[in-house]
């Protein structure tokens, strides 16, 4: 979706011919597929992360354009709201200390961009939701001045044809109605890309599938939402509602929402897109001169646009991506398991966790999903979001059947660190990046702690110590984002607020 979009109104005609053109392009990556067009093997990682930016006192700015005026670069790009940005890393080949060198350019960009930001009162925030969002900061008229923006809020708004309802409980139960798709901008991401051949790109996509819960148990990092305690993650029950096209009859009716988990396990990259146009309306029908089949047989590369762009309306939490790079497609899955932050360092762990066990995973002669049931997979999902790092899972026991409940924490620490460590030998990470970062993992393991945990504990003691639920939020953000800066590690950071607090 990141391509430009001119806002306009579409007609019956405009959405028969992008009907048609999907069907064109769907097509067209059949014949790609069954004429191995794709590239060769590259060993290309990609990373994204979308930020906040916030004030001293901690409270949301609504400056992104005139920060990305001062950062002028192209490495940042405006996201849903006006209080974000987006961070993109080039890509880079998953071997040697590719991390270091990740960590070094975040470091380097992010510092930039935080002291750009300096410069009309605003910083940096790397968090899942940030914690002092209020209702009032989530409208439309804080949405990004961006064509693309505007248009997709007017067309989920008149799919769904009433309010969205959101209503997630967790410690607390929060409920409450938005006229506009702005809620969705609470949530910010890290996206992890992995370049792959189509012939091994279904066995990526079902070992992400598989290890996202694990991914999240350790990960969480967005606990707050409006002034409530809900989920340890709730980025995912707050992004499926407010972007949720359903009303309640069609949900009644089995509708698949357009944030979606999944419900099989895939044999090829051709499974996900074709169940994008099976399933899902579109939501942008915006149509390309291309004629996709014509360029195949000409021996080129299509663009598939219209594919490309119904494929962008549709938020899997592990999304399958087409690309034309150097006149040549490739695949790509896309992983957006993962909340934003909270350091450097907590992110690039969380990377090399994830590209080391999706290798070990894919490379198993008979690997766990062939044991695992989906709807077992996405359970774990479920349990991870709301329980975070004190979730337990349904988990393969064996190699000939049967599954156990066992706690994340175990599972990550006994089975999925060694494969990750033993995935990353195999990109031919070196050991002492891959014993950093995978270090970073094992003692939120062994501490049981996350950035969701840190934030839950930090704010329940500024409760404690007097303070209101709005002061304790944003003296928790204030404490955050000082740590954040400062580097460390999650699992190292103190509870608690660095002094006693002023009640006057």
């Amino acid at each position: 979706m990141g391509e430009k979009v001119v806002a306009g109104r579409f007609d019956l005609s405009d959405r028969q011919r992008y009907r048609d053109k999907l069907g064109q392009c769907l097509t067209g990556l059949e014949r790609l597929l069954a004429e191995k067009r794709f590239d060769r093997p590259k060993n290309l990682m990609g990373l994204e992360i979308e930020l906040n930016l916030a004030g001293a006192d901690g409270m949301p700015k609504m400056l992104n354009k005139q920060v990305l005026e001062r950062i002028a670069s192209r490495d940042f790009q405006t996201e849903l709201a006006m209080f974000n940005l987006e961070v993109n890393i080039p890509p880079h080949r998953v071997d040697g200390r590719v991390f270091d060198r990740l960590a070094e350019e975040l470091r380097t960009s992010l510092a930039y961009a935080d002291r750009k930001a300096a410069e009309v009162d605003a910083g940096i925030v790397m968090i899942g939701i940030l914690p002092t969002l209020d209702r009032d900061d989530l409208v439309s008229s804080n949405l990004s001045d961006v064509d693309r923006y505007t248009l997709l809020n007017d067309q989920i708004v008149a799919a769904r044809g009433e309010e969205f309802t959101l209503d997630i409980e967790g410690v607390e139960h929060l409920r409450c109605t938005s006229k506009s798709i702005a809620p969705e901008a609470a949530c910010t991401s890290v996206q992890l890309h992995l370049q792959v051949t189509p012939s091994r790109f279904a066995d990526v996509w079902n070992a992400a599938q598989a290890v996202a819960a694990a991914q999240i148990a350790v990960g969480a990092n967005s606990p707050f939402l409006f002034g409530r305690e809900l989920w340890r993650e709730s980025r995912p029950p707050l992004f499926q509602q407010s972007t949720d096209t359903r009303p309640p009859e069609l949900q009644a009716q089995g509708v698949r929402p357009r944030t979606w988990f999944g419900e099989r396990w895939i044999s090829s990259a051709y499974d996900l897109f074709e169940e994008n146009l099976r399933y899902y309306p579109a939501l942008l029908p915006i149509c390309d001169d291309e004629d996709p089949l014509e360029v195949i047989d000409r021996g080129g590369a299509p663009s598939l646009a219209e594919l490309v762009l119904h494929n962008g309306t549709i938020y899997r939490w592990n999304r399958p991506v087409y690309e034309v790079a150097g006149g040549v497609p490739h695949l790509r899955v896309e992983n957006r398991v993962l909340p934003a932050g909270p350091t450097v360092v907590d992110i690039v762990a969380n990377a090399a966790f994830y590209y080391g066990v999706v290798r070990a995973l894919a490379d198993e002669s008979r690997p766990v999903w062939t044991r695992l049931p989906f709807e077992a997979a996405a359970a774990n999902f479920e349990a991870a979001c709301k329980d975070g790092i004190d979730a337990r899972f349904t988990w393969p026991r064996g190699r000939h059947g049967g599954v156990t409940q066992v706690d994340a924490v175990n599972l990550i620490r006994d089975e999925l660190l060694p494969l990750a460590e033993a995935g990353l030998d195999a990109w031919g990470i070196e050991p002492a990046d891959r014993d950093l970062y995978l270090g970073v993992i094992e003692e939120r393991c062994r501490r049981r702690t996350n950035g969701a945990s840190w934030q839950a504990a930090t704010f329940h003691q500024a409760l404690d110590a007097g303070l209101g639920r709005e002061d304790a939020l944003a003296a928790t953000t204030r404490r955050y984002r000082e740590l954040m800066h400062k580097g460390d590690p999650v699992h190292s950071w103190p509870v608690g607020l660095p002094e006693p607090v002023s009640l006057g």
